[in-house]
């Protein structure tokens, strides 16, 4: 287990930061965690610690919402999710991380300018914007996606929510349905990198002696959730998509300049 004090200075707020995602408020705070575990050890090494904690958060949250979810969008984003897994493992000699972030950040960008548009739109013309129905194509693709970037760099949120705002599901669904979405993606996502070799006695014992942490912080997140109204939730996680966009965008530019 890993003893440095500074470390623990950094990884207990990312923990707390990522729990309170999980709960459901907001993925922004979700892409913060790796970032800030990497001040003072290797993003890869972070990546690796954090997933265990991610399981565990997930365990906590599927209990949390167990009678919220839209079967649809699992059926729809699933398998195109399970691809995305497949094909971060098979390139993941060859991808480039930075990349990847300051793709996926340009995306929610635009889908976040999109929705701004549509939104002063809609209020000039006096009317409201309408929930879209299902979508199949779009959802396999930006399952592949999400699932993809996911395995990569732990980023794929973004994605998820191109497709999943605009259907404009009652808070609890949506959250519920997130929910299950990322906790199958990560209990896949134990395999591989067992295979690549990421999870040492070391780093299995850091996760362990975080993970106490996860369940608090994840039910906390539920609990607020559980209190926002669709007029606050929905603007609310759009706001967290163009904060996740910008820092992606961040941490990508940075690492390619670099």
């Amino acid at each position: 287990m890993m003893t440095d004090p500074y470390f623990y200075a950094a990884a207990i707020p990312a923990v707390v930061m990522v729990g309170l995602s999980k709960g459901g408020f907001g993925g922004a705070m979700a892409l913060l965690g790796v970032p800030l575990m990497s001040l003072t050890i290797s993003p890869v090494q972070a990546a690796a610690i954090l997933l265990p904690i991610l399981v565990v958060m997930d365990m906590v949250s599927l209990w949390s919402w167990r009678s919220h979810k839209d079967a649809k969008t699992l059926v729809i984003m699933l398998p195109g999710a399970l691809v995305g897994i497949a094909i971060g493992w098979a390139t993941a000699a060859w991808v480039t991380v930075p990349m990847i972030k300051l793709i996926v950040g340009a995306v929610a960008l635009w889908f976040v300018w999109r929705y701004l548009a549509q939104t002063m739109a809609a209020a000039r013309s006096g009317t409201s914007q309408a929930a879209r129905g299902h979508r199949p194509v779009q959802g396999v693709f930006w399952g592949v996606v999400s699932g993809f970037t996911s395995f990569v760099s732990h980023a794929g949120g973004p994605p998820y929510q191109v497709y999943t705002l605009p259907l404009r599901q009652d808070p609890k669904t949506y959250t519920g349905t997130s929910v299950r979405f990322f906790a199958v993606i990560n209990a896949i996502k134990l395999a591989p990198y067992f295979a690549l070799g990421q999870f040492d006695a070391t780093n299995l014992s850091t996760s362990l002696a975080l993970a106490p942490i996860a369940p608090v912080a994840t039910l906390t997140g539920a609990y607020l959730v559980r209190r926002m109204k669709p007029e606050i939730f929905y603007p609310f996680m759009y706001v967290m998509v163009l904060l996740a966009a910008l820092k992606l965008i961040w941490d990508g530019s940075v690492h390619l300049l670099a």
